[in-house]
């Protein structure tokens, strides 16, 4: 027997805002954040120079005892946990001490900057940048430890350190252990600290936006004269709980998540296929047990690189078999990398609260190796539908698809 999974909290930390009115404001204003990093003109052979990073972000007063094993990454990871636990009316709760609560949360890597201190240690011959907290900084799973360090949580910690799919992962693991009943709470979701090192991988591949001089016009996903992605920053975070138990307790219930599939390509580590890509949204359908024409919009990954988004829309076209409304939130803050999938299945399910879908910034001319989707463009979309689904797609093959239901 399975039980419900209900989302009784959420929050977003990203260029858009700490909050989620200020970051639908943002939404509707249709303007990006993107910005260019002056100081990365040292960085010679390095092609980009834009950036999407959270240059306002303040950390709650948190006892140093509890943040001093924190870089930035972790900071930002509990910072939003902090604020949906307090969302969903669960900060001090005695339940996050019983074993039926636990942590699923991934980020690409731990901070860098704890890293180069190794580092240094193997070029220097010296020890002394190494301090006792050097590797929980670095570990790659510093902010699922972390957050279950700063809540008490004794039960299942996941960590997923799986780039792109980082945050969505998370949140359908944590899906299935309330769903098969291992768990009843669980906090889910991904962060990623700007380190101009991520930038660096995408450049090599010849995949990062170049157009310094204009930071408002990039990135364009779907665009036929788009020319590569931006990396941004943030973390996301989102409160899963078992329906009746969050209904004893008399928690708001933002929306129900209904469908989870993932898979993985077993073919390129950095080439997306887009009949694997299927799967994984066919899986999360069936899952939902719902006809593919119920999914009123698609929150896609769109990360605006030509190969990622001929991939993705074949995937999302052939699935669903029609041409579903779709967007990218990566047009308004970049690719947060392992935050990007909690961050906007937290806005998903905020829009579809609001019964409002975001358009694709920069889309002006839609590529015509993109399959035939319906490119919300404009001022966005007026969209009352019960269900909306979110997917992301990582490095590795990793494919995932989140559905969420409307209560």
């Amino acid at each position: 027997m399975t039980r419900r999974v209900v989302i009784t909290g959420g929050s977003s930390i990203s260029a858009l805002g700490m909050d989620m009115d200020t970051i639908m404001e943002n939404l509707r204003g249709l303007k990006n954040k993107i910005v260019r990093m002056d100081e990365w003109d040292k960085y010679t052979k390095m092609n980009t120079r834009l950036a999407c990073p959270v240059s306002d972000f303040v950390s709650p007063d948190f006892p140093r005892k509890k943040t001093r094993g924190m870089g930035r990454v972790a900071l930002m990871a509990v910072t939003s946990a902090d604020a949906a636990m307090k969302l969903a009316g669960l900060s001090d709760d005695a339940e996050l001490r019983s074993g039926r609560c636990g942590v699923a949360f991934g980020s690409s890597t731990g901070s860098v900057d704890a890293l180069l201190d190794f580092y240094s240690m193997l070029t220097t011959n010296e020890v002394a940048g190494i301090t006792a907290t050097t590797y929980i900084k670095s570990m790659p799973q510093t902010c699922a430890v972390n957050i279950g360090v700063f809540f008490g949580l004794t039960g299942r910690l996941i960590s997923t350190n799986t780039a792109c799919t980082a945050g969505s992962l998370s949140i359908g693991y944590a899906y299935e252990a309330i769903k098969y009943g291992m768990q009843d709470i669980m906090v889910a979701g991904g962060a990623e600290e700007l380190n101009p090192t991520e930038s660096a991988v995408f450049d090599t591949l010849f995949a990062t936006s170049t157009k310094n001089a204009t930071p408002e016009l990039t990135p364009a996903p779907y665009d036929k004269n788009r020319d590569g992605l931006v990396i941004g920053e943030g973390a996301g975070s989102v409160i899963l709980e078992e329906y009746e138990h969050a209904k004893a307790r008399g928690a708001k219930i933002y929306a129900e998540l209904v469908g989870f599939g993932t898979n993985t390509d077993g073919d390129h580590i950095t080439q997306p296929k887009k009949e694997t890509m299927q799967l994984a949204l066919e899986s999360a359908i069936r899952d939902a047990g719902i006809s593919p024409d119920a999914i009123g919009y698609v929150n896609g990954h769109g990360t605006a690189t030509k190969q990622g988004d001929m991939a993705e829309s074949w995937a999302t076209f052939n699935a669903l078999k029609r041409a579903a409304p779709i967007s990218s939130l990566k047009s308004y803050i970049g690719h947060t990398l392992g935050a990007c999938g909690a961050i906007e299945a937290w806005t998903s399910i905020n829009m579809m609260q609001q019964k409002w879908a975001c358009p694709n910034l920069n889309l002006k001319t839609i590529d015509p190796d993109c399959a035939p989707l319906d490119y919300i463009m404009g001022a966005g979309r007026e969209i009352d539908s019960e269900y909306f689904m979110s997917n992301n797609f990582a490095f590795g093959g990793i494919n995932t698809s989140l559905i969420f239901k409307r209560l």
